[in-house]
């Protein structure tokens, strides 16, 4: 089953974020607190949404974590999924799918043309997933970013 998070489920989303930071060989990087998620999902501006996939018993099994983006070439917004994760003892049920399906069908739903992930080029039973759902590799397109010190240079440079 799929539903919206709740506030109530910030704890278990923080815990399933830092797993998947751990998986990824890369929890130092993990920052983000309680506070700072819940505030993401349901302060006053909500900029990010979440949904969790359940077990049978009605437990969390895993979440998806997105947010809004637009193109400008197809002149509609689409759905970037920041984060999808299952855990471990979880995966094979259907989970990850059922939160993909379900992010396709709000595309659908409110009209958005695209749904968009990033995954670390190592990850090879995730990449074969996504291609079995029909998700197309965006190879020619390399992820910049700036972090850190190299945000606050270019951020504190005089106009």
């Amino acid at each position: 089953m799929i539903r919206t998070a709740t506030p109530a489920d910030v704890p278990v989303i923080h815990t399933m974020i830092r797993e998947l930071a751990d998986y990824e060989k890369a929890l130092h990087e993990a920052r983000a607190t309680e506070e700072q998620l819940h505030d993401a999902l349901f302060g006053e501006h909500p900029a990010l949404f979440g949904l969790i996939a359940e077990d049978e018993s009605g437990e969390p099994a895993g979440f998806a974590l997105w947010f809004r983006n637009f193109s400008t070439w197809r002149g509609t917004h689409g759905i970037y999924l920041e984060d999808l994760y299952v855990s471990p003892d979880k995966r094979g049920g259907g989970h990850g799918k059922a939160l993909l399906t379900e992010l396709a069908r709000i595309c659908v739903e409110r009209g958005y043309h695209r749904l968009e992930w990033s995954v670390l080029d190592w990850n090879e039973p995730s990449i074969g997933f996504y291609k079995s759902l029909g998700a197309v590799p965006m190879d020619e397109w390399t992820v910049f970013r700036l972090t850190d010190g190299a945000l606050a240079e270019l951020g504190s440079t005089p106009r």
